[in-house]
């Protein structure tokens, strides 16, 4: 973990952080929704959207903390087939549930939506966040699938 806070990493895990969260903020269409915010502030669950936020952040660095180490792995040449695969997956976890998956589509509900299917994060029981909270779990698993051969 020294190596990649060290300075050139650094420098990759806040540039692909700033990356993610942009893209995210794109795919989620989450530009619309903040006019709607505004205009609806006292009927918002402030509590769970700033779980969320709170949430999108932390899948945004573990993102770029998995990139990077996978990246450094690589360059060591050692085995991270499994970390590599389950960093893609919470990648693509965290840009399916979007910024706030109660507040906007995310591209999981948008690909169901093409096949005729309805689906919402909102209609879960946290409304969204427990799929966040999956993501984050499966970016740490990835970290520590990355982190384990070091020894």
């Amino acid at each position: 973990m020294n190596q990649i806070l060290k300075k050139p990493h650094i420098y990759w895990i806040l540039l692909i952080f700033i990356v993610y969260l942009a893209l995210n903020f794109l795919f989620s269409g989450f530009y619309n929704t903040i006019k709607l915010i505004l205009i609806y502030a006292g009927s918002v669950d402030w509590l769970k959207f700033g779980t969320s936020i709170i949430l999108t952040l932390v899948i945004g660095f573990l993102v770029a903390v998995n990139t990077v180490t996978v990246f450094v792995k690589y360059k060591e040449r050692q085995k991270c087939g499994e970390g590599i695969t389950t960093a893609g997956i919470g990648a693509i976890g965290g840009f399916a549930v979007g910024i706030c998956p109660l507040c906007v589509t995310g591209l999981f509900p948008l690909i169901f939506s093409v096949l005729g299917v309805s689906f919402s994060f909102a209609s879960l029981p946290l409304g969204g966040i427990e799929i966040q909270v999956l993501v984050i779990i499966i970016l740490l698993a990835s970290l520590w699938m990355l982190r384990r051969n070091e020894g």
